[in-house]
């Protein structure tokens, strides 16, 4: 058994699985604090309350969608979600247990066997249960119910889990938006609508490029493969992560893009011009104050919630943070080469979306 292959079963143990599972929410927790803080402290001086708050709201409501997405994709989709480690453990010990007693091994496997009953095994165990079991049937079938190896599934397969995917992160940008716009509705007085629009362009963006087309093109591309006849894994893999750029991070982008400027701008255009009357007949207003004559100039210089109005112009443009968050898609792809520790890392990228929605990011 090469490396890389024990490197997949090691991965894919459930045991460790289950654990890192767990403590997502605390490493998304932790890192959310650990940000914000950070955040404040590059604010300007006097100004560093006001942004631990706005930079807070905005990551904690992020963070408790993301933790919150796969129960509610489960309940919509009806999909159960993964066992708990108690299970996991309780399945283990029954499966070892069954398999010990009516298979003679040896001390070092015995060994190994017990530990991996409640524990994680390490790499060198991992490959030496292999190298001792796999050449009996018995030894193959135990190795299956104890590791079980990645599905070579089909496109309707893929298909069938972009609806549970398509909520599972449409929950964290959604809720990246809605804590964006308390956080500004907490920390500014003035002019937190108008940062609105920018919020759902790029939260459609994140959404399109960065999680739902990109699932649609892994599908696609499988699908066309599997016409052909190809049913080699690697070519598949290969396939699939093209279908992901091209579909996701270039197609996406793309539709985002439009989305943003057809629909979403057109709207933002029209609350603004209402606001630009009443502004035109408030200027005329002895007693208008200084603050709000500043407020106005500025606001005839901005776009739908970008900067000035050849920035609202500028297209969206996958980045290297997006292209990092492809990563979720392997998720996709790991049906295929086996690895599924992926699954329970998707709160934390999907919360890398959502945050930047909440904040209406845009290059």
């Amino acid at each position: 058994m090469n490396n890389i292959k024990v490197l997949g079963k090691f991965l894919d143990q459930p045991i460790l699985v289950s654990k890192f599972q767990k403590t997502v929410p605390i490493i998304l927790a932790s890192g959310a604090l650990g940000y914000s803080l950070y955040d404040a402290s590059k604010a300007k001086e006097g100004k560093n309350k006001k942004q631990l708050l706005k930079t807070g709201i905005t990551m904690g409501v992020t963070v408790a969608s993301a933790l919150a997405a796969p129960h509610i994709a489960s309940k919509i989709t009806k999909r159960a979600l993964p066992e708990t480690l108690d299970i996991i453990k309780k399945n283990n010990i029954q499966l070892i247990d069954e398999f010990k007693k009516n298979t003679i091994v040896d001390e070092t496997t015995n060994r190994i066997l017990e530990k991996g009953k409640e524990k994680i095994l390490n790499l060198k165990e991992v490959k030496t249960l292999y190298e001792k079991l796999k050449n009996t049937n018995a030894g193959k079938s135990f190795l299956e119910k104890l590791i079980p190896s990645p599905e070579n599934i089909n496109a309707k397969d893929i298909f069938s889990e972009i609806g549970y995917l398509s909520i599972y992160g449409a929950v964290p940008v959604v809720g990246g938006i809605i804590g964006g716009s308390l956080a500004d509705r907490v920390t500014e007085k003035n002019g937190w609508k108008e940062k609105i629009p920018n919020k759902i362009k790029e939260g459609s963006y994140q959404y399109l490029a960065n999680i739902f087309m990109c699932n649609v093109g892994a599908g696609c591309a499988l699908g066309i493969m599997e016409k052909l006849g190809i049913k080699s894994k690697k070519a598949r893999a290969i396939g699939m992560t093209l279908g992901i750029i091209i579909t996701g991070i270039i197609g996406g982008s793309k539709i985002a893009n439009l989305i943003g400027k057809n629909v979403i701008d057109p709207i933002c255009t029209k609350e603004k011009s209402k606001k630009e009357k009443i502004n035109s007949y408030d200027i005329l207003d002895i007693n208008f104050s200084e603050r709000k004559i500043h407020e106005y100039l500025h606001n005839q210089t901005i776009g739908c919630g970008e900067g000035n109005t050849k920035k609202s112009e500028k297209e969206r443009t996958p980045e290297i943070l997006d292209i990092g968050l492809h990563t979720d898609d392997i998720a996709t792809v790991s049906l295929l080469s086996g690895l599924k520790w992926i699954e329970p890392a998707l709160p934390i990228m999907y919360t890398l979306s959502g945050y930047r929605a909440g904040i209406g990011y845009r290059n």
